[in-house]
């Protein structure tokens, strides 16, 4: 059985998020996703969605076979936990796949690193677009009630 793991924030789920993961899913038998910690996330502004809800969506998609946080202190202790055949990152995540292998290889989790490219499909293809977006065309007008 082939393992892959998948990582991300996945705030403001979107099409880009969907086609990283349709796509990981594709590489293996089974599709386990590691999902950022509201704490863990310094690279970018923190998540509008918090952490626990972000991790409901994302096991709720059946592209997804398992879902969990990463850990608070350790970001690669779960793939040493997981011990996945591959490791997929999404076209915009900070990581270098030489550096990541090589630090995962040190740690004895020697496995293939993916980059999956861009989805071109949608405009609103990341959750930075989608806030933008809101904040130009919705700032200012009062909340609808509901």
């Amino acid at each position: 059985m082939t393992r892959v793991v998948a990582t991300g924030t996945f705030d403001l789920l979107h099409p880009g998020h969907i086609h990283y993961l349709e796509e990981s899913r594709r590489l293996g038998d089974e599709l386990v996703v590691i999902v950022a910690r509201d704490a863990n996330v310094r690279h970018k502004p923190r998540p509008i969605v918090p952490e626990a809800q972000r991790l409901a969506v994302i096991r709720a998609l059946r592209t997804v076979d398992s879902a969990r946080l990463g850990d608070p202190d350790d970001m690669l202790r779960p793939i040493e936990e997981l011990r996945p055949a591959i490791i997929t990152l999404g076209c915009n995540q900070h990581f270098d796949e030489q550096r990541l292998a090589a630090t995962l290889e040190a740690r004895g989790c020697g496995c293939r690193i993916v980059r999956i490219g861009r989805f071109a499909g949608t405009p609103l293809c990341s959750s930075r677009a989608i806030v933008a977006r809101v904040c130009a065309e919705r700032c200012g007008e009062p909340t609808p009630s509901g």
